[in-house]
This record gives C-alpha cells, sequence and structure tokens, in this order.
C-alpha cells in the first residue's frame, strides 16, 4: 500500500540495515531481498522511509552486497523520492552496533538519526513518527513492543518517571525483570551529534566479540540523556515482526495479506473467505499491488491478484482466478481458474462480459461489452467488440474481430510467419467455423461465413461463405494395414 508523506521538524537521515545473511533462509537470494506481496522486503522498508521524507535514506549491506546494491540503487529509486540515497559496506558484519558505524561518514551533525531493520517490512510510518516525535533530536528514542510471551528477548527497564533506563537480556534478568512484558524491537531515533561520539566509545566485550547498538542506552543514561519508547500493544507485534526463515516469512505473509484482505472488505468487498486471499506487486515491481473495486464486488478463494486491478461495481470473481494489471467492466464474471495477465500493456474488459472457466486473457487484450470468452480460449493483443465470441478452445492473437462475431471451437489465428507478427481483422457478424485457419495478413468481410475446417489465406468478401478445404474422398472396401507377422 502507498503511504502518504509527511516531513519531520528535523533534517532527518535513515539508516537501513540490510548486511545480514539470513542463514536460516537457505536462499541465494539475500534475505532483504526475499519476496512479501510480490515485492522484496526491502522494498517495503524503503517505501516506508521515503514516507518520511528524509534528506538521506543510507543502507548498510554487506551479505550479497552486490545484489542488494543493485536493487537500491536501480528498482528501488522508483520508491525513495528526493532523498539523498547512500549505500554502506559492513563487511565483516560484527553486529548493529558496527552496521551503524559504517554509516556515520554519511551522517551530517544536525541531522535526526533513525535506524531501521531491512527485514522487518510491516512497520507503520506513523508508528516511526511518534519515534521520531519522542527524539526531537534531543533524547534517544525507542520502538518497543509488549509481548505475551518474552522469554528470550532483552527487556525494557524503565524508571518512575517512565524513561527507559536500561535493557536486560533474558540471561541476564532477575525473576522481577523477567516478568516485563516490553521488549526493544531494534528500531531506535538519536540525535546525529549524540551517536557519533557514543558509537566511537562502543565496545565489543561480550560473548559474541559484537558491537551492539542496544549498548547506546546505557551511554545515553550514563550521560544523562533521556532515553524514551514508544510501546506497541501486543495485537501490534506484527509491525516488528522480523524475517529469519521461511516459516517466518510465511506468517508475515499471511499477515501482510489479510490486512489487504480488512481493507477491502472495510470497503464492502465480499471475500468468500479472506484467508485465502493475495495481493502482489505485479513482477518485477517495486510497487505494491493494488486492487480497486466498485460497489457489490464478490472474489471467492483462491484469487490472486497482481500490480494495479481494477473491478468494476458488480463484477463477480470466481475461484482460484489469477488477475493482473488488468480492468474488468461492471458486471462481468470471470469464472474459475482463468489467467487475466496484462502486464505492461494491460487487459481491458467492458461491462456485462463472461469471461471463463479456464480462459486466458494476454497483453494487448481489449473486450468489449457483452463479450464471451470461453473454456481454453486464448486472446493475445487483440480487440473483440460488442457482443463478440469465442466459447470453446480457440486463439485470437492480434487480431481485430467486430461485434457479434462468433468464433468457432478450434479456430485460431495464424499471426506469426517465423519472422513476424501479422493481424487479422474480422468484420461484423463474422461466423467462423470450427477448426479454421486464418492466415494473417488476413481481412474477413463483415457478415462472411468461413465454414468449418477452412484455411484462409486470402481476404474474404462480406456477406459471403467462404469454404478452403479439400474435397472429401472416399475409398470403398479400402483395408488399413495389418501387423507384419513375425
Amino acid at each position: 500500500m502507498s503511504i502518504p508523506p509527511q516531513s519531520t521538524p528535523h533534517p532527518l537521515s535513515i539508516v537501513v540495515l540490510a548486511a545480514g545473511k539470513g542463514t536460516r533462509m537457505q536462499s541465494q537470494t539475500p534475505k532483504v531481498l526475499q519476496p512479501l506481496g510480490g515485492r522484496p522486503l526491502l522494498a517495503h522498508v524503503l517505501e516506508t522511509a521515503a514516507a518520511l521524507q528524509p534528506q538521506r535514506l543510507i543502507t548498510v549491506t554487506g551479505h550479497g552486497a552486490e545484489q542488494v546494491d543493485a536493487f537500491v540503487r536501480g528498482p528501488a529509486a522508483e520508491l525513495t523520492g528526493a532523498a539523498q540515497i547512500g549505500i554502506a559496506a559492513q563487511v565483516p558484519q560484527h553486529g548493529t552496533g558496527h552496521a551503524v558505524q559504517q554509516a556515520v561518514p554519511q551522517l551530517p551533525d544536525e541531522h535526526m538519526v533513525l535506524v531501521l531493520l531491512g527485514d522487518v517490512p510491516l512497520v507503520t510510518a506513523d508508528s516511526l513518527r511518534t519515534v521520531l516525535a519522542l527524539c526531537d533530536n534531543r533524547q534517544l528514542a525507542l520502538l518497543t513492543v509488549q509481548m505475551d510471551d518474552p522469554s528470550g528477548y532483552g527487556r525494557i527497564v524503565r524508571d518512575g518517571d517512565g524513561q527507559v533506563r536500561a535493557i536486560v537480556e533474558h540471561k541476564d534478568a532477575s525473576a522481577a525483570q523477567r516478568a516485563i512484558g516490553e521488549v526493544n524491537s531494534g528500531i531506535m531515533a538519536f540525535p546525529s551529534r549524540l551517536l557519533k561520539p557514543w558509537l566511537q566509545r562502543l565496545g565489543n566485550d561480550n560473548a559474541q566479540g559484537e558491537y551492539y547498538l542496544t549498548d547506546l542506552i546505557a551511554m545515553a543514561c550514563a550521560d544523562g540523556v533521556a532515553v524514551q519508547a514508544h510501546c506497541l500493544p501486543a495485537m501490534q507485534g506484527w509491525q516488528v515482526a522480523g524475517v529469519n526463515s521461511p516459516a517466518q516469512l510465511a506468517a508475515l505473509e499471511r499477515r501482510y495479506q489479510w490486512q489487504q484482505a480488512e481493507q477491502l472488505m472495510a470497503a464492502g468487498v465480499r471475500l468468500a473467505d479472506p484467508s485465502r486471499f493475495e495481493l502482489r506487486a505485479a513482477t518485477g515491481s517495486v510497487h505494491a499491488g493494488r486492487l480497486e473495486c466498485g460497489q457489490d464486488v464478490e472474489i471467492d478463494i483462491g484469487c490472486i491478484f497482481g500490480g494495479q486491478v481494477v473491478l468494476g461495481q458488480g463484477c463477480r470473481i470466481g475461484a482460484y482466478n489469477h488477475i493482473a494489471n488488468a480492468h474488468i467492466g461492471a458486471g462481468s464474471i470471470v469464472a474459475p481458474y482463468s489467467h487475466i495477465d496484462g502486464e505492461q500493456s494491460g487487459v481491458r474488459v467492458g461491462a456485462d462480459a463472461r469471461i471463463g472457466p479456464f480462459a486466458r486473457l494476454r497483453p494487448g487484450a481489449t473486450l468489449g461489452d457483452e463479450v464471451h470468452i470461453g473454456n481454453f480460449v486464448e486472446v493475445k493483443n487483440s480487440t473483440l467488440a460488442q457482443g463478440a465470441k469465442a466459447n470453446h478452445l480457440a486463439y485470437l492473437g492480434d487480431a481485430s474481430v467486430g461485434a457479434r462475431v462468433n468464433y468457432g471451437a478450434g479456430a485460431i489465428t495464424a499471426n506469426y510467419d517465423g519472422a513476424n507478427k501479422h493481424r487479422t481483422v474480422i468484420g461484423a457478424d463474422v461466423h467462423i467455423g470450427s477448426n479454421s485457419v486464418l492466415v494473417a495478413p488476413v481481412t474477413i468481410g463483415a457478415g462472411g461465413t468461413v465454414g468449418a475446417g477452412s484455411t484462409i489465406t486470402r481476404d474474404t468478401p462480406a456477406n459471403s461463405l467462404t469454404v478452403a478445404r479439400a474435397r472429401a474422398v472416399s475409398v470403398s472396401g479400402w483395408q488399413r494395414p495389418g501387423k507384419k507377422k513375425s
């Protein structure tokens, strides 16, 4: 979903930590490039970051840096607005504090600095704005979350005034501290002028020998700098959920899809089962998928929508359809198991059309009102005028089809000569008999009929019957060859 931009009162730099290996993903693809809703985790984070209108947006990369850097400098540039884009290399990786140290040369002293995690994709811009308001370029601010079971997580210890005094790791916590349900998310905001000296003092005297960003909380307290925290309730824990395994990625995918479903149902869309609904980015796109629906739209189970899709008023989408980059007119029905994907060119279907089941509409398919496309019919880069019908087992490629045409079962346009594509024009009120081949370029005159089984290689006159097939010959007494005896 797109997030309305809103700037902060102080100049802002955002550092996105995206250097982790993600060993448990067991994938050649860097963790932050794993897909959620059809686009990389990092795309979600960068889009949310851009909504805060930072002056600088720095991604810290390490594992798979070649791929991640190419994504940040290439496709992700569509998401980052006017921010100055930077990349900082963390090689090798020695913890979160070490990662932020790599970005320090790119951080102006007068900026606030917000640290985000490249594998935490669903945090909202509103939550981040609250953290930045707490920071106010004066103090350290955290995003925390209340957990029903905080076992294994560092606890947030506050004083009587509600200020954070420390983060205590589970293994080091007392019984009273272990009863605390508030834990750190890893998302933090700092004044840059304070962050830099703290990072210089950061040590790695711990079992892992790593530099932890959370150690800066103790430094802030020791220096008399207030530490504030915005705590999310347990029911919003999905905002700070990270991805370390395929199972966690799948769980977050369901959460993300449920959000899309909730928004649609709130707008009046009837979803037969919101747990079996998918809205994804278009293939290769960094932008979230968008589904716009008129009133009284019904969507059955197992449907997948991708890219930009519009469903007009009263559309009914049957079970297990895949629809991407398409505009479906009011009152139209898409029967189950159909595949509609407009890719870059788009697909348009008029009002009161009937598509499927098992139909395929490819890029450039433009169907008028009341058009029927039936089972196992494929349409590509073709227009069909009002009331045209292709109901069974047919192919229409690079064709212009007039109104009320009846296109018979098994008929095809032979639009490719091995080197170039050619167009077929079929006039209004034409009847194309079953199993016919129209060899492009060719024009079938309006009102004409092509006899079943014909191969048409020349233009045909209007209001005429055209038959182009060999005469049937019957040989009486003919015997099929038998098998030779060994």
